[in-house]
């Protein structure tokens, strides 16, 4: 077994050089994560803006909807209606025929 021997300044040097680089590395590692969380946020910002404009999309649909949209129960009233007179018209021509054809 060999063992080193060193003096008490060289052992704080090797020491405090071992601390530096950590402290380094962890401070890098730091760096790396704050830059990539801005462009997260970057991101997150541009997708918001998306979502704002997809909103306000929906939006002007949901109030021009009326205007353009007809539900199919109010189509098959106002289809039943027309039917209804367009069969009323019918029966007074028909009476009317069966009338003008008496002497």
């Amino acid at each position: 077994m060999t063992t080193i021997e060193m003096p008490l300044w060289q052992m704080i040097t090797l020491g405090g050089t071992i601390l530096g680089a950590f402290v380094g590395m962890v401070k890098m590692l730091l760096v790396q994560m704050e830059r990539r969380l801005d462009q997260r946020f970057a991101i997150v910002d541009k997708d918001s803006e998306r979502l704002r404009q997809v909103e306000i999309g929906m939006e002007r649909l949901r109030g021009d909807m009326p205007f353009q949209y007809v539900r199919r129960d109010d189509w098959v009233r106002n289809q039943s209606i027309i039917e209804s007179k367009l069969d009323g018209l019918a029966l007074k021509l028909e009476n009317v025929q069966l009338k003008g054809l008496r002497p």
